[in-house]
């Protein structure tokens, strides 16, 4: 195990705990639309949203477990007190196939408004124990480097969050020290990136909150967006108040970008 650096590590947990939220987020959005159909009783939307979650969970759910499998949880399992929160972990995440795969094969709306509910549900629990339990306990131990064990797994923080924690720097072939692209001004920031330019319009807002809500006292994100994000800024301000700062870095024309600060509240 190498030798850890407490800074490059509160980092690496930042970014692990947020990657995690834009995930349940997403799972929600997912899950409440399939919800929404099911109870319209429109049993072609039902498989259809079936589909398009069961594709998100591979693409990105499980590819996520596997990374904590062959990173974070060896490690955590070598600490005092830490191997049988990670076999608690990894039942959860066996607990976790089943439902995907109990999803997949559901071929009646309540069966798989069901299926997706209760993963929803076991998924929230489980990441609570990481970000509460197992993140912690990694980014505390002298001996372990979080920053390292995290350096270039993209499938435990995103690819743009790897990039702005250090990351791979390109190496995996992501374009992670590329220069911006489609007309992006060079912004020079070490906060991790937040780029919902390809996520759907009706998911963004929940995506960017969830992240927000996982930010630290201090803690920044760069929100990149494909218009002037004003009506989520509203609602931003409307949820955080003087909590939240917004510093605009790039207004257009084709993107925007705006870092976004958790303000802590000094004694």
């Amino acid at each position: 195990m190498s030798q850890s650096d407490p800074a490059a590590d509160r980092r690496a947990a930042q970014a692990v705990v947020r990657h995690h939220a834009e995930l349940a987020a997403t799972l929600d959005s997912h899950t409440g639309r399939l919800l929404a159909a099911a109870d319209a009783g429109d049993e072609a939307e039902v498989l259809r949203r079936r589909d398009e979650l069961a594709r998100w969970l591979h693409d990105e759910l499980l590819p996520h477990a596997q990374a904590e499998e062959a990173t974070m949880y060896p490690a955590a399992a070598a600490l005092d007190r830490g191997a049988l929160l990670v076999d608690g972990m990894l039942r959860e995440h066996r607990e976790i196939l089943d439902l995907v795969a109990e999803l997949e094969m559901a071929n009646r709306p309540t069966r798989a408004a069901a299926a997706a509910r209760a993963l929803a549900a076991l998924f929230a629990v489980h990441l609570d124990k990481e970000n509460g339990l197992v993140v912690p306990l990694l980014a505390d131990a002298e001996k372990v480097s979080l920053a390292g064990l995290l350096e270039g797994m993209h499938d435990l923080i995103g690819a743009e969050e790897s990039a702005g924690t250090g990351g791979c720097g390109g190496s995996c072939g992501c374009g992670g020290d590329a220069a911006p692209s489609g007309g992006e001004a060079a912004v020079l920031s070490i906060d991790p990136r937040l780029d919902v330019r390809d996520v759907p319009h009706a998911e963004r807002h929940a995506r960017v909150l969830a992240a927000l809500d996982a930010l630290p006292p201090d803690g920044a994100l760069v929100l990149v967006a494909p218009h002037a994000p004003r009506p989520l800024l509203a609602e931003i301000d409307r949820r955080y108040g003087p909590a939240m700062t917004a510093e605009w870095l790039q207004d257009g024309p084709d993107v925007w970008q705006i870092r976004l600060q958790r303000v802590a509240v000094r004694a």
